[in-house]
């Protein structure tokens, strides 16, 4: 399996008044193509500060973060902007959709952004997504107006657009119940399965983790056990 992210030795600290408070201690950790990887831990293990370093939008930390090859480390945030538009998608907790806009118009958003197709390739290509995740009736009502399993899915659409590499989750079903976990596990594994999209997510659900391909867990800013 080809190596798609890796991180060598990542050290992150968080400055109090008295004296920095180290978060990361040193990850180093590897994610193949087409991986669904679980990261764990213990709230507080520094898991969600990795994951936002892994994605790109954290830049103050130390070690080195190599994604499809490319070593980021020093890049410019307009060049991490880009790169993060084209290359990673991201589901959080929270699915962070405009309200005002409808379901099909925030999908759209990040592809009118990057700028590689028409509007209306986009909007074409954003049905498709809402198709993925059995969303395409309900593409032109108000995002504000659907339920949250059915948000979290358009927001997993929201993520898709650009063709990501790698699709980041923090706590992605976190609000859900059992059947929308389920739901949007069974999304994820299919895109690595049928896409070879990588995943990795961070998690306190079990059952989430323990069907993922590999566990990654994390206790006190340091990786405790790399899985299988």
């Amino acid at each position: 399996m080809e190596t798609i992210l890796k991180t060598d030795n990542i050290t992150k600290s968080f400055n109090n008044e008295a004296e920095p408070v180290p978060v990361l201690k040193g990850v180093s950790i590897s994610v193949g193509q087409g991986e669904f990887l679980s990261i764990v831990g213990k709230s507080g293990c520094g898991k969600s500060t990795l994951l936002y370093i892994l994605s790109t939008m954290d830049t103050d930390f130390g070690g080195d973060l190599y994604i499809q090859g490319k070593h980021l480390n020093g890049w410019s945030q307009n060049k991490l902007a880009r790169f993060r538009n084209e290359h990673l998608g991201f589901v959080f907790q929270f699915h962070y959709l405009l309200p005002e806009f409808t379901a099909l118009r925030n999908v759209m958003l990040p592809a009118l952004k990057l700028g590689k197709y028409s509007a209306a390739e986009i909007e074409h290509r954003a049905m498709e997504k809402l198709r993925m995740v059995d969303m395409q009736d309900f593409g032109h009502k108000l995002s504000s107006r659907l339920s949250g399993g059915q948000q979290q899915r358009v927001a997993i659409a929201r993520a898709l657009i650009n063709d990501p590499a790698i699709i980041m989750g923090d706590e992605p079903t976190g609000n859900l119940d059992k059947a929308n976990s389920q739901r949007v596990f069974g999304i994820f594994r299919q895109l690595s399965q049928e896409n070879n999209q990588t995943i990795i997510t961070v998690t306190h659900d079990p059952d989430f983790a323990k069907n993922s391909d590999r566990i990654v867990e994390m206790s006190d800013g340091m990786v405790v056990n790399h899985g299988q």
